[in-house]
């Protein structure tokens, strides 16, 4: 999210830019799962469950998604949570489909020569005048040790809570009355009828997530581990008899959350939601420094394309020798 809305508004500004994501398609932790299943493919979200808007500028924003049919409400929640249609994925996937984005490519190394940022992946080196960094505050860290290790140090201070994630499909409904089940204090504080979404399938489909101190316990458990232990754990709680999964897969989320106030940083200066050093070119941005929220990481990718759209535009007005 904080990458791609940086981007975005770099776009409207008429700044050019490349986003490398080593993921397969968009989502990050606002992922969507698609696994086949016999002659079906079930879609899971397996990250960020929804997210809500308060912020103005995000309140827009979602507006505009909806208006456009990528989001919709789940009442299952309450009044104010939105979700990506027809999978979380759905509104990173709608921004990034005007962007230059290169799938499936892994930043392994950054450099400075010649006032120009080199960065290396897997498919050669390219070259930019400016850099941002919206990856999680630990994989920041190691990126920018060498190149902003003062940025690197503040990303090596945070340390998100992991999050075990269960994508779970059965044959029939489960005995559970309701499409979300929530307990703050439990092993398993969440679990929802990813199926009964909008937009969603219908199927009896079911993510199950682990609580920050549960996940940590497990944490280096193997996947084929997860789902037995996670399953009888959520069965536990909601009381019910167990019910054997058609399939069942477990997805371990290391930097799932960071932890922090939760509140958008509306009326805040924009150095309090995103970094940028203007004298080497370089900034970072994503909810390790504005809040865990998807708003947050949304108002954090926006502060920092301000920030670097200002300092492109007092450049061109400097003085020439």
């Amino acid at each position: 999210m904080a990458g791609l809305t940086c981007a975005a508004e770099l776009a409207q500004r008429g700044i050019t830019s490349t986003v490398f994501d080593k993921g397969r398609g968009p989502g990050g932790r606002m992922a969507t799962r698609r696994i086949a299943v016999g002659n079906r493919e079930i879609g899971f979200d397996h990250g960020a469950q929804y997210f809500t808007a308060r912020d103005p500028a995000f309140l827009a924003m979602c507006r505009t998604w909806h208006a456009e049919g990528v989001i919709a409400p789940w009442p299952s929640v309450g009044s104010e949570a939105w979700v990506g249609v027809p999978g979380m994925n759905a509104p990173l996937r709608h921004m990034a489909g005007g962007l230059n984005v290169r799938w499936g490519s892994r930043a392994e190394a950054i450099s400075r020569t010649g006032g120009q940022w080199q960065v290396l992946t897997d498919d050669g080196t390219h070259r930019f005048d400016r850099l941002v960094a919206a990856v999680p505050a630990e994989q920041a860290a190691v990126l920018l040790a060498d190149a902003a290790p003062e940025i690197a140090r503040r990303g090596a201070a945070i340390r998100s809570d992991p999050c075990w994630a269960v994508m779970a499909l059965f044959e029939q409904r489960i005995d559970i009355s309701a499409d979300v089940v929530r307990d703050d204090d439990a092993p398993i504080p969440w679990a929802a009828r990813n199926g009964a979404k909008p937009g969603r399938d219908g199927t009896e489909s079911w993510v199950i997530q682990g609580s920050p101190t549960y996940s940590t316990e497990i944490l280096e458990r193997a996947p084929e581990a997860i789902c037995p232990m996670m399953l009888a754990q959520f069965f536990d709680q909601v009381g019910i008899a167990p019910v054997e999964p058609v399939h069942c897969a477990a997805h371990r989320w290391r930097y799932a959350r960071v932890p922090g106030v939760a509140e958008p940083l509306t009326g805040q200066d924009l150095g309090d939601m995103a970094i940028w050093n203007h004298e080497i070119g370089l900034g970072a941005a994503g909810d390790w420094l504005a809040g865990p929220r998807v708003e947050n990481a949304f108002l954090s990718g926006r502060a920092l394309a301000e920030m670097i759209a200002q300092d492109v535009s007092s450049r061109f007005m400097e003085p020439q020798e």
